[in-house]
């Protein structure tokens, strides 16, 4: 299943707010409204946690936004997008995988962007355009075990981005199940 425009949706709204964010939220939105998932009821759990968050997010201004994502994302490194920092922590383990995810990167002509090649917005973009081998091995063991825990962050801290993490891990999952069948 390659679903490259409903994965970089993902990752433009996972990405610091700029002022096109709303207008990329709504078409991240109908994207994943018009996807073919094999399973409807986890699609329209996906959708649901993304209407949350638009619910939440769209009567913000441009700088409240930058607020939020600032305050979620890089001021708390327990809710860190950085998949790598989840999984391996400041190890040498982790510099292997942000080399291995610099080659990912590049073998699928993804521009890097000011954050680390391990940044979940890169990993989104290159799901979208994974081989079916590749997704089976990436999602269970790197992203939805980093994903996993990103989203204990929101335990203690409640927060509206807490809806996007759970519709991208829903949708992750999804991408392996429909490579099985399932």
């Amino acid at each position: 299943m390659k679903n490259t425009i409903m994965f970089d949706g993902l990752a433009s709204i996972l990405a610091y707010p700029r002022e096109d964010y709303k207008s990329r939220l709504i078409t991240c939105l109908e994207a994943l409204r018009t996807s073919e998932l094999p399973d409807p009821d986890r699609r329209q759990s996906a959708i649901d946690h993304l209407q949350q968050f638009c619910d939440a997010v769209m009567p913000l201004s441009v700088g409240e936004l930058e607020e939020l994502y600032t305050r979620t994302f890089d001021i708390n490194p327990v809710s860190s997008l950085e998949v790598g920092w989840h999984l391996y922590g400041e190890t040498y383990e982790r510099g292997a995988f942000l080399v291995q995810m610099r080659d990912l990167l590049r073998r699928y002509a993804i521009e890097e962007s000011s954050e680390l090649p391990d940044h979940l917005t890169h990993a989104l973009h290159a799901l979208g355009r994974m081989e079916e081998e590749e997704v089976r091995e990436f999602v269970p063991t790197r992203l939805a075990r980093a994903l996993d825990k990103m989203l204990e962050g929101f335990a203690v801290n409640p927060n509206p981005y807490e809806h996007v993490l759970q519709a991208t891990r829903i949708l992750a999952r999804q991408s392996v199940t429909a490579q099985e069948g399932v």
